[in-house]
């Protein structure tokens, strides 16, 4: 993975932070750090993050440059704005905690819907061809079960509340859910959930802005990339 020195911020994500975690889950990372900005300034500047995929003790990871990270989290990608939610960090540094305290700025009614939403429908549709082709014995649909009913209800606690809840407060009404995925009813099932969920947000008033607040946002990156400049 990239040099710790240049991490902003760095934590558990996934199943483990859900409370989703089986015997068979692995520790998954996501991190965000900063490219020294000289880089961005000569004749062959970065055009994507490191590509690195290990983290700590070997586990799976996804570091983000700080500026793809913010692109992503304004759009309310929900894999890329965990990381200014979670409840502990395994790095955390000044900038980092500035960003964490900017999260807001990053949200807008229609993206949190659009994204989250768009997501779970993801995850239902891939829970669909597990099913075509693997059968209801493939252990996987349950994943992707358990996945589109938390993305459902993060998405609409973020759209209603305007915090994003990372932990599930009970965890077995998803396991549940995961296990009716693997019989033949699965899913109408889940057909129904998501029916329910589309209902929620047409009747639900949004305690988010219609656009996210990007001056502040603007103003962190200049003096983030100003204070890399020769590193």
């Amino acid at each position: 993975m990239s040099d710790r020195s240049d991490l902003l911020l760095e934590g558990v994500v996934g199943s483990f932070a859900y409370g989703l975690n089986t015997p068979a889950s692995d520790i998954d990372y996501l991190g965000v750090y900063v490219e020294p900005t000289r880089t961005f300034l000569g004749l062959h500047p970065p055009t994507s993050d490191r590509g690195t995929r290990q983290g700590r003790d070997g586990a799976d990871a996804t570091y983000h440059e700080v500026g793809k990270a913010i692109g992503l989290i304004l759009s309310c990608n929900p894999t890329a704005s965990e990381i200014l939610w979670l409840d502990d960090y395994t790095v955390t540094t000044e900038f980092g905690a500035e960003l964490i305290e900017l999260r807001s700025c990053f949200l807008s009614a229609q993206r949190v819907r659009h994204s989250y939403f768009g997501y779970a429908m993801a995850q239902f549709r891939r829970m669909l061809h597990r099913q075509e082709t693997q059968g209801l014995g493939d252990t996987r649909l349950a994943k992707h079960a358990r996945h589109t009913r938390r993305l459902l209800w993060q998405g609409y606690e973020l759209y209603t509340t305007g915090v994003l809840p990372i932990r599930l407060p009970d965890p077995e009404p998803y396991f549940e859910f995961g296990r009716q995925m693997m019989t033949e009813s699965g899913a109408d099932i889940a057909k129904a959930l998501i029916a329910e969920y589309e209902e929620k947000f047409d009747s639900a008033k949004s305690v988010l802005p219609q656009r996210p607040n990007e001056a502040p946002l603007e103003d962190f990156l200049q003096r983030l990339r100003r204070a890399h400049l020769d590193d």
